[in-house]
């Protein structure tokens, strides 16, 4: 008897990711305020409703063995998201810590899951999303946090901080992100990676090589 279908796969946890990463991406492209406030604010919102997806897909969605990945992802990205959300902690030296460990730690972890797991359901887009957390950390640590340049645009004279650079990489992350995994998610080949996996499953349930 065929098993029966996941009502969740990896393609809805893309697909998830992409949504919530395209939010934040819009809130600070439409936002004319680029300070740790708001930058943290939106990362906040965007890193504990991700991390929400990624433990609901270690319960639901990954078999054994393959649940590490999304479980510390997930309480990682929890962990930074719940620190960013209090108001009173803001300020621009918390929005560099936190988003330079939380892209680097999170990153690395989907990074080697990728590599590790190549040639499975996700496995590519693992990796290529995770290297895109280390490069998002490796620039936000080039950014110098009290950074103060004055230039002038049309006339009219304006200030580049780093803060306001800052704010910006991340939003520039969660635009790349959004469109990747969202193509990933509807692209005919998720689903054939999907229908794959899911067949090495039935075969590993039944005593079969995985």
């Amino acid at each position: 008897m065929p098993a029966p279908s996941r009502p969740f796969t990896a393609r809805h946890v893309q697909l998830g990711r992409a949504v919530m990463a395209a939010i934040a991406a819009i809130m600070i492209t439409f936002s004319a305020d680029h300070s740790a406030a708001i930058g943290l604010s939106v990362f906040g919102g965007f890193a504990i409703i991700t991390a929400t997806i990624l433990i609901i897909a270690a319960v639901i969605v990954y078999p054994n063995g393959r649940r590490w990945p999304a479980v510390m992802m997930g309480a990682f990205t929890f962990l930074f998201g719940m620190a960013a959300s209090v108001p009173v902690w803001r300020s621009d030296t918390l929005f560099f810590v936190l988003l330079i460990g939380w892209a680097a730690v999170t990153g690395l972890v989907e990074l080697i899951a990728g590599i590790r797991y190549r040639g499975t359901e996700g496995a590519r887009d693992a990796t290529t999303v995770g290297a895109m957390g280390v490069l998002l950390a490796l620039l936000l640590l080039l950014v110098p946090i009290d950074l103060v340049q004055d230039y002038t645009v049309g006339g009219n004279d304006l200030v580049l901080t780093g803060i306001v650079i800052g704010v910006g990489l991340f939003g520039a992350y969660a635009a790349i992100v959004a469109v990747f995994l969202g193509i990933a998610g509807v692209s005919p080949s998720a689903k054939k990676d999907i229908e794959s996996d899911a067949g090495a499953d039935r075969l590993a349930d039944h005593g079969g090589h995985a």
